[in-house]
């Protein structure tokens, strides 16, 4: 788990810190230094050194006087003079310059082979000045402290003229900027140096491999005992939503799936693959409010409904009265949000994970599809929240995890059914509902940059990817 936290946690942190702000910015010059050196920065090459007025500034002339002590070529161009005549960025600008860092024009914008990018930290906001813009379209590498120049660290946006870093590094917890908007494309490389802050009170996790953990059988397991996945779902036209949400369910380990479906599609179920079992409901097209009690006598020995994809439009009392009627955990996906009006069917006994993409979640909750506002439908209703993106993010009412394995390459149509049966056939092996919705999504993009390594991705590849 990396912590990601806001800047207002970040200034926090310096506030309450144990040691006096003339050491930490002397470790956080050093982190920056050997970082540069990581980068292949030595003996005789050339650094601008850009250095804001602030703290950020401070750092950015505390590692030009370790680096020039190696024999690199230094040079700081100020934007500015650092602030307060005992400030521990003008002590650190006045330890530079002892040590012989030249200080050239700020609006001298030449070849060097890196730009430390020391401007401006998680404070800013706005735009970047003008004099700036210059040095943020030159192909050097670019090394950032904190954040690259010109992105918010707290949203991630940036408005007009930014630094794209090649590396960034940050002190003691990544910042949700690093992740959230324009910030993976920014940020670029990301080090986090821990300068001896005290512990961060996280804005939101970062899933990470070893907090995405899969189902274990045992040697005595069989088919009912390592999770069951029942499918409800399928309209004209869109058939293959649901089976697409079954057939990954069987990927990622469940030991039966079936998709329930209208009467008069069930034949074409029975003929796709062997594999996922069907349960024809009446005799037509289409699920009504009449076909409540079949689905839940046919879905009865399931752990899990997966209630959603391809279901179409449908009465909204159909889809309202199996959250209401079913006990068990149910995964809701596509149509069957949309088939809400409003989130409060969502507060029920058992264990309710959603997975709306941002259109839905607006349309669901009325409001814009935020990790700020994904955390709160949870708490309100005691659901997992799952809301698909670039990144995702994962809410459980306690804790907001942020998850970005995944890429564009995800921007395919059925790739969010794939979801909906990994989430179904992880909480049906037993993981809790906000495991399985993380693990799932972490595992589903992950499964996805694989892919797509080596073609286009389809959402019948990923079914297949994701067994690996």
């Amino acid at each position: 788990m990396e912590p990601l936290i806001t800047p207002a946690e970040s200034n926090r942190l310096d506030l309450v810190a144990d040691d006096p702000p003339e050491l930490l910015m002397e470790r956080a010059g050093l982190g920056v230094a050997l970082t540069a050196i990581e980068m292949g920065i030595g003996y005789g090459d050339r650094v601008s050194v850009l250095a804001g007025r602030g703290n950020n500034g401070g750092d950015g002339y505390v590692a030009a006087r370790y680096l020039a002590r190696r024999g690199v070529h230094v040079t700081v161009r100020p934007f500015g003079y650092p602030r307060g005549d005992a400030s521990p960025a003008r002590m650190a600008a006045l330890a530079a310059v002892r040590c012989g860092v030249t200080v050239g024009a700020f609006d001298a914008a030449d070849r060097s082979d890196l730009i430390i990018d020391a401007l401006f930290g998680v404070g800013f906001r706005g735009e970047l000045p003008s004099e700036a813009t210059p040095w943020t379209l030159l192909d050097t590498p670019v090394l950032a402290v904190d954040v690259p120049s010109g992105l918010d660290a707290a949203t991630g946006v940036v408005s007009g003229a930014g630094f794209s870093a090649d590396v960034t590094v940050t002190f003691q917890a990544a910042k949700t900027g690093h992740v959230l908007g324009q910030g993976p494309e920014r940020t670029g490389e990301l080090v986090v140096f821990d300068i001896g802050l005290g512990d961060p009170r996280p804005e939101l996790m970062l899933c990470e491999a070893i907090d995405a953990p899969t189902p274990v059988r045992t040697r005595h397991s069989h088919k009912w005992s390592v999770g069951s996945v029942a499918v409800v779902g399928g309209s004209p036209g869109i058939t293959g939503a649901a089976l697409l949400a079954a057939r990954s369910a069987l990927s990622v380990g469940a030991g039966a799936a079936t998709v329930i479906c209208p009467g008069g599609l069930q034949s074409i179920y029975a003929a796709l693959d062997p594999g996922v079992m069907s349960r024809g409901i009446g005799a037509g097209s289409r699920f009504t409010l009449g076909d409540v009690d079949e689905v839940l006598d046919a879905a009865e020995r399931y752990d899990v409904l997966a209630l959603g994809p391809g279901l179409g439009a449908v009465d909204q009392g159909f889809v309202e009265s199996l959250l209401e009627r079913w006990s068990g955990s149910i995964v809701l996906d596509a149509d069957g949000l949309n088939a809400l009006d409003g989130p409060a069917a969502l507060s029920r006994e058992g264990d309710t994970i959603i997975t709306p993409h941002a259109g839905e979640f607006e349309r669901l909750t009325g409001g814009a599809a935020t990790h700020v506002r994904a955390a709160s439908l949870a708490e309100q209703h005691g659901a997992v929240v799952l809301l698909k993106g670039s990144p995702t993010f994962v809410a459980d009412g306690d804790e907001t995890w942020v998850i970005t394995s995944g890429g564009p390459e995800l921007a395919s149509i059925g790739t969010g059914d794939v979801l909906t049966g990994m989430v179904g056939a992880f909480a049906a092996a037993g993981l809790p509902a906000s495991i399985a919705a993380r693990s799932a999504a972490y595992h589903h993009g992950a499964a996805g940059a694989r892919l797509a390594e080596v073609q286009t991705v389809t959402a019948t590849a990923l079914a297949v990817e994701i067994s690996r």
